[in-house]
C-alpha cells in the first residue's frame, strides 16, 4: 500500500508537468498580433487608393530600375506599408532581411549614424539573383521612415551618400512634412503625395477585417470609425481592434467608437455652444468645467468646435475672429498652458462674437 502511494505521489507531478509542457506549447503557437500588422499589405497591389505610386512600383518589379523615392503625406495612408511591400516583392523572404536597411525616428539618426552606418550599408554590393532563382534588381534599398525628423547636418550627410553610392544603393525617404526636408534630397528623390483615404476605400477595408474576424457591426458603428478616424486607415483598424476587444459578442455601434475615440458627444458641443450664443458668462463658465473635468482632450474640444462653428450662419467677419482665436488657443496648450482657462477663453469669444452677429 505504501508503494503503491509512494508511486502515485511520484507520478502525479510528472503528469501535471508534462499537461503544463502541453498547455504551454499549445499558447506559443497561437500568437496574438495587432490587426494593424495583421492586415498590412503584403503586396503592392493590396495597397489601397494611391495609385500613381502602385503604377511606378509595379513597372519597377517588372524590371525596370527603381528611382531614389521620396513619400509624404498624412500618417496611416499607407507609406511605409507600400515601400516594405514591394521590398519583399523585389527580394522574396530570405534575401529581404539582408537588403534593406529600415531606420525609424525611435533609431538614432544624427549626422555620426549616416556618415558610420548608413554609409557602410550602402557601400555593399550585391548579386541579381534570388536563392530561388528569380532575377532581383543589384542594388539595395534604404528606408528612412520619419525622415522629417533628422537634423539637417543629418540630411546634408545623407546627400553626398546618395549621390556616391548610387549604383549600389536606393534610397526611399518617408515623412509626413516635404517642407521639413532640405531641397538638395527632394531634388533628387521622385517625390509622391499619399492621399487621405476615401471614405468609401476606409468602409471596404474595414468591412472585409469585420469578415475576417466574425465581428457583429452596425452600419452607423462603422461610419463613425471612418469619421473619427479622419482617413487614418491605422487609427481605425486600432480602434475597430479595441472596439473588439471591449464588446466581446455584441454588436459594435457608433456609441461603442465615440467611447473608444475620446469624441465628445455632439450634445455636449451643442449645449456649449448655445450657452455662448444666448447663456451668461456663469453659465458657460460651468458647462467648460464640466467638460474638462469629464476627461475630454482639450484638443479634441476644439477640433470639434471649430467643425460647429465652421457650419453656423455666422457672418464672414465674426468666423475669421473665432478662428484666429482657436489658433492662438492650440498655440498655448501646445505650450503647456492650463485646458480649463484656454476653452473658457475661446467659449468667451464665441459668445462676444455671437452677441455681434
Amino acid at each position: 500500500m505504501q508503494a503503491f502511494l509512494k508511486g502515485a505521489t511520484v507520478q502525479a507531478p510528472k503528469a501535471q508537468k508534462e499537461k503544463a509542457l502541453a498547455g504551454s506549447s499549445t499558447e506559443k503557437t497561437v500568437k496574438a498580433v495587432p490587426w494593424v500588422e495583421k492586415y498590412r499589405p503584403k503586396c503592392v497591389d493590396e495597397v489601397a487608393f494611391q495609385e500613381e505610386v502602385v503604377a511606378v512600383l509595379k513597372k519597377s518589379l517588372e524590371g525596370a530600375d527603381l528611382p531614389n523615392l521620396l513619400f509624404y503625406g498624412p500618417p496611416g495612408t499607407g507609406k511605409t506599408s507600400t515601400i516594405l511591400a514591394a521590398a519583399r516583392e523585389l527580394y522574396g523572404p530570405v534575401l529581404y532581411r539582408q537588403r534593406v536597411l529600415e531606420l525609424n525616428a525611435s533609431d538614432e539618426r544624427g549626422i555620426q549614424v549616416i556618415r558610420e552606418k548608413v554609409k557602410t550599408f550602402a557601400q555593399l554590393t550585391v548579386a541579381g539573383t534570388r536563392p530561388d532563382g528569380k532575377l532581383c534588381p543589384p542594388f539595395k534599398i534604404i528606408i528612412l521612415d520619419e525622415a522629417d525628423s533628422m537634423t539637417p547636418p543629418a540630411q546634408a550627410a545623407l546627400r553626398r551618400t546618395m549621390e556616391k553610392e548610387s549604383r549600389t544603393t536606393r534610397f526611399c525617404l518617408i515623412c509626413n512634412y516635404i517642407s521639413r526636408i532640405i531641397e538638395p534630397l527632394t531634388s533628387r528623390c521622385s517625390k509622391f503625395r499619399f492621399k487621405p483615404l476615401d471614405n468609401h476605400i476606409q468602409e471596404t477595408r474595414l468591412l472585409d477585417i469585420c469578415e475576417k474576424e466574425n465581428l457583429k457591426y452596425s452600419k452607423e458603428g462603422i461610419s463613425a470609425l471612418v469619421r473619427v478616424s479622419e482617413g487614418d486607415l491605422r487609427k481605425a483598424i486600432t480602434f475597430l481592434q479595441s472596439a473588439a476587444r471591449l464588446s466581446i459578442a455584441k454588436e459594435i455601434t457608433e456609441h461603442t467608437i465615440t467611447e473608444i475615440a475620446g469624441v465628445v458627444p455632439n450634445k455636449m458641443i451643442d449645449n456649449l455652444l448655445h450657452i455662448c450664443f444666448r447663456g451668461t458668462f456663469e453659465k458657460l463658465e460651468v458647462a467648460v468645467r464640466n467638460l474638462v473635468d469629464e476627461g475630454y482632450a482639450a484638443t479634441q474640444i476644439l477640433s470639434q468646435l471649430h467643425e460647429s462653428i465652421i457650419e453656423k450662419d455666422f457672418g464672414d467677419k465674426q468666423k475669421s475672429a473665432i478662428a484666429e482665436k482657436m489658433a492662438v488657443v492650440s498655440k498655448c496648450m501646445l505650450d503647456g498652458a492650463d485646458e480649463f482657462l484656454q476653452m473658457l477663453s475661446l467659449c468667451s469669444v464665441i459668445m462676444q462674437q455671437s452677441s455681434q452677429d
